[in-house]
C-alpha cells in the first residue's frame, strides 16, 4: 500500500493580524449582578463528557532524584517507569524535582498580579499572531472560536530568547528564575525518555536543537462561572511541543483522558504535572501518544494554572527517529515538517481534539 502525505492548510493571517475586540473573561464574571453566561459561552452537554469522579487508577509518579541518580540501577529502573507513564499515560507527576515551593508560589503570585492589572494595561499586549512573542487574550483563537472558552490567557516566550513584562513589578525577574528551573528539569526528562526510547541519552536534544527549543510560560485565568455546567475552561486538546510542565493553585479542574473516560487530575503538592506532546508522539513513531486534556471550571473561586511547553527550535524539522523504524514492521507514520509550521497551523485553527496532529498522519491507501 501506498502512503500519502496529508494536506496542512495554510493559516489565514487576516484573521490573526486584526483580532475582533476582545472582551476578558475576567471582567465579564466581574460584572454586577451577572448571573448567567452569555450565550456565546455555552458548550451543547453530553453525558458521556462527565468525568469519573472516582477512578481505581492514578496517574503515574516519577521521583525526579532517582532519574538523576548516580546509582545507575535507581536511574534505569526509574526511566522504565518513565517510559510505561508515556506509553500507558501520556501524562505523569514529578517528585522531588528540586524547585522550591517558595518559587512556584512566587510565579502563581506574579501571573496573578498580571491579571489583576486593569484591562487598559493588559491590552497593549492583545494577541495578533500566534507566534508573537507576548500575548494576551481570551478563550483560544477569538479570531476562529464558534464558542468562546472561559479563560484569559498569557503567553510569553521565554526561551532561546527571553522575552517578560515590566508591569507588575517582579513579573520579569520571578519569570526569569522559574523558567530557566524548569527548562532543567524538562531537557533531563527528555534525556529519561529518549532513553526509555533505546535512543541515545541526548537523542532528542540533539535532534531537535534543544539549545534554541522555543519554551512559553502559558499563564492561564479561569474566573468563577455562574453556570460552570454549561462552560468549559478549555475544550479537549493535546499540546503541541515535547513535554509541558504544570503548576496551579490550590483550584482544581483539570481532566485528563484515559481509556477513553475523563479523569479529575488531584495534584500531589510541590509536584509538577507533566504530559507528553504532539511532537513526542510524531518522534516516537507513535509508542508514546499526546493525550487530550481539558480544563473545567467552577463557581466558587478563580483557578490559575501555568504550562509550560516546550518544543524543538522553531526550525526544527520533526520526524519519526530513524532508529525506532522498521519498513517492513514499522512504517514511518508521520511526515517530517517543520515545528514552526506546525506550531502556527495549530495556534490559528479551532481548538478539535488531535486534529493537528491528525493531518500529518501518513495515511496507508
Amino acid at each position: 500500500m501506498a502512503a500519502t502525505a496529508p494536506f496542512f492548510p495554510k493559516t489565514s493571517t487576516a484573521s490573526i493580524t486584526n483580532p475582533p475586540k476582545m472582551t476578558s473573561v475576567k471582567k465579564l464574571a466581574e460584572s454586577r449582578g451577572l448571573a448567567s453566561i452569555p450565550p456565546v459561552y455555552t458548550f451543547p452537554s453530553n453525558p458521556q463528557d462527565e468525568a469519573s469522579s472516582e477512578s481505581e487508577e492514578t496517574i503515574p509518579t516519577i521521583d525526579f532524584s532517582l532519574l538523576t541518580s548516580s546509582d545507575p540501577n535507581q536511574r534505569s529502573k526509574m526511566i522504565q517507569e518513565l517510559g510505561k507513564a508515556c506509553q500507558e499515560w501520556g501524562f505523569f507527576m514529578v517528585i522531588n524535582h528540586g524547585v522550591s515551593e517558595v518559587m512556584t508560589k512566587e510565579i502563581i503570585d506574579a501571573v496573578k498580579e498580571f491579571f489583576d492589572l486593569p484591562e487598559e494595561e493588559k491590552q497593549e499586549f492583545q494577541e495578533k499572531h500566534v507566534l508573537d512573542p507576548i500575548r494576551y487574550g481570551t478563550s483560544f483563537n477569538i479570531s476562529v472560536d464558534k464558542v468562546l472558552c472561559w479563560r484569559d490567557f498569557l503567553k510569553v516566550f521565554v526561551h532561546p530568547e527571553f522575552h517578560s513584562l515590566n508591569n507588575p513589578p517582579g513579573f520579569s525577574d520571578t519569570t526569569l528564575a522559574y523558567s530557566e528551573q524548569v527548562l532543567k528539569l524538562t531537557r533531563e526528562l527528555l534525556r529519561g525518555i529518549s532513553a526509555s526510547l533505546g535512543l541515545e541519552d541526548n537523542y532528542i536534544d540533539k535532534a531537535l536543537n534543544l539549545e534554541k527549543g522555543l519554551q512559553i510560560l502559558v499563564a492561564n485565568f479561569y474566573p468563577p462561572c455562574p453556570q460552570p455546567e454549561l462552560a468549559m475552561g478549555m475544550l479537549p486538546h493535546s499540546d503541541h511541543g515535547l513535554l509541558t510542565i504544570l503548576i496551579q493553585n490550590e483550584i482544581g479542574g483539570l481532566q485528563v483522558q484515559h481509556k477513553g473516560r475523563w479523569i479529575n487530575v488531584n495534584v500531589i503538592p510541590n509536584s509538577f504535572l507533566v504530559n507528553t506532546g504532539d511532537h513526542i508522539e510524531i518522534l516516537s513513531n507513535g509508542k508514546y501518544k499526546s493525550i487530550l486534556h481539558r480544563a473545567v471550571v467552577n463557581n466558587r473561586a478563580p483557578r490559575i494554572s501555568i504550562a509550560m511547553p516546550l518544543g524543538p527550535a522553531l526550525n526544527a524539522i520533526v520526524r519519526p527517529a530513524p532508529k525506532l523504524l522498521d519498513n517492513q514492521n514499522n512504517p514511518p507514520a508521520y511526515i517530517a515538517m517543520k515545528y514552526k509550521d506546525y506550531l502556527e497551523a495549530q495556534q490559528s485553527s479551532i481548538l478539535d481534539g488531535k486534529s493537528s496532529l491528525d493531518r500529518v498522519k501518513i495515511k496507508m491507501v
